[in-house]
């Protein structure tokens, strides 16, 4: 079995959200260290969690899981520059889109090779998190990395080739709707509720709104029927139009 010393290469928000995902599940390692280019990002993890060490790329890919938490068009220069460290007992796994397992493979001598689609929800251990693995993925190293990441929320593993299609639907879904969220809050209060009054209805309406479309065993235009008056209803199909463009172009562009 490997140790629980974790290497993140990569110090953005998503290394972020993981380490706050294990604090909240107290969960314990050996040693955590972090790599970025960006040193002030590395600072910021260091003062907020006391167990994150800053380290070198060489000391991160050196740790017996490594993580690899990074934009797509960087990851391949990385590749180039670890490879003599990573051995064939390296536990890696790698959080962006785009990038196959075969290509990481290709330039790494482990076979416990793994990539996994984070939610921003992992934040509070409410992830919907899919993964895909190596074919010749050593079971007990899959098992150990099951563990770690089912402290982000719900886990699930999928066929490789659906994991950008998860990336549109899950992992980037809360930016199609947070800025909506907010502007409601807004107007909620231009109306003449309380800043605590509008988070309330918002919070409890959306939550119920939630339920009923997915739960109440209607079809979308029954439950869309429900409510005649519809304020913005002229500008559907543009709205729609954008998501369609928008996010069927963003898929076109991350898809290996």
């Amino acid at each position: 079995m490997k140790t629980t010393a974790l290497g993140f290469i990569g110090g953005g928000r998503i290394t972020k959200i993981l380490l706050q995902a294990f604090v909240n599940k107290n969960v314990k390692f050996e040693s955590v260290v972090v790599f970025d280019t960006d040193s002030e990002l590395v600072e910021k993890l260091t003062n907020r969690f006391s167990f994150v060490k800053s380290g070198s790329l060489e000391q991160a890919a050196s740790q017996a899981t490594v993580v690899i938490a990074l934009h797509p068009p960087v990851i391949m220069e990385s590749l180039e520059k670890i490879a003599g460290i990573v051995t064939a007992e390296t536990l890696l796994v790698s959080l962006a889109p785009k990038i196959t397992i075969k290509t990481l493979g290709s330039k790494l001598r482990t076979k416990s090779i793994a990539r996994c689609i984070p939610n921003a929800t992992s934040y509070m251990n409410k992830g919907f998190n899919p993964f895909a693995c190596h074919d010749e993925m050593d079971p007990s190293d899959k098992k150990q990395l099951s563990s770690l990441l089912m402290n982000l929320g719900e886990l699930f593993e999928t066929e490789e080739e659906k994991l950008e299609a998860y990336a549109v639907a899950s992992a980037m879904l809360p930016t199609y709707f947070w800025f909506q969220f907010r502007e409601m809050e807004k107007i909620a209060q231009q109306c003449g509720l309380s800043p605590e009054e509008a988070k309330t209805s918002l919070e409890s309406t959306l939550r119920s709104t939630i339920d009923l479309y997915f739960d109440a065993g209607l079809s979308p235009e029954q439950v869309m029927d429900l409510i005649p008056v519809k304020p913005i209803g002229e500008h559907q199909e543009q709205i729609a139009e954008i998501y369609q463009s928008k996010l069927m172009g963003l898929f076109a562009k991350i898809r290996p």
